[in-house]
């Protein structure tokens, strides 16, 4: 693996132009951690924002009474410390690896440096302008339908209409892919049993007869 294929593969910087992410990789330097190893500390200089290219790191907040919790677990393709490039110039967490781990740091003084040239900086703009359209229509999305208009929303996008599916996906899966928690489909399910609206029995999901005629 190297610099330039990690951040393709990125899901963060997938829509900056191939020109950006190549001068981005550039200036990236990969670093191999063992399992245990601290890649930064809480409060120290934020030097680098980071992609993790292979295996797994957690990050961790301490309280004041001196516990540390972990924030959450990063993994594969995911960009963290971004904080440090516009808002913060210390790392709010630490950053220790759970596993043998590959990362990509891109520094903080070479991406500015990038920003000041305008190709790079129109399209970086131009990609988080983007995010924020999408992130605006999700929320708007979130909003207008609730979970069982989502579950169903779900089952006529992935599979078409039908009165019977066969979903591969676990429960937990599509309660991810419809942004609900586990228990929320689960109950939603169970609704849905007694109102004979939809049975979901191991891989199997039933609705009744002439369901789909009633759904605009």
């Amino acid at each position: 693996m190297d610099s330039a294929t990690l951040l393709n593969s990125c899901a963060y910087f997938k829509g900056l132009q191939p020109s950006s992410r190549t001068a981005l990789a550039r200036v990236s330097r990969l670093r191999e951690l063992r399992k245990a190893d601290t890649l930064f500390l809480e409060g120290g200089s934020g030097e680098a924002v980071f992609v993790l290219g292979s295996g797994s790191l957690q990050l961790v907040k301490t309280t004041e009474a001196g516990k540390e919790t972990v924030i959450r677990t990063v993994e594969p393709g995911e960009v963290f410390a971004e904080v440090i490039l516009f808002q913060s110039d210390a790392y709010p967490v630490t950053c220790v690896a759970v596993a043998k781990s590959v990362v990509l740091g891109i520094p903080k003084r070479e991406f500015h440096a990038l920003l000041d040239t305008a190709e790079f900086r129109n399209d970086f703009i131009a990609m988080l302008m983007r995010r924020l359209r999408y992130l605006a229509d999700r929320i708007q999305d979130l909003t207008a339908h609730d979970v069982e208009a989502r579950l169903f929303g779900f089952l006529e996008q992935q599979y078409g209409r039908h009165e019977e599916y066969r979903v591969p996906l676990s429960k937990k899966a599509v309660a991810a892919a419809i942004d609900a928690t586990p228990e929320t489909l689960s109950r939603l399910l169970l609704r849905l049993a007694n109102e004979k609206k939809l049975l979901w029995k191991g891989r199997t999901v039933r609705l009744p007869a002439g369901f789909w005629e009633n759904v605009e």
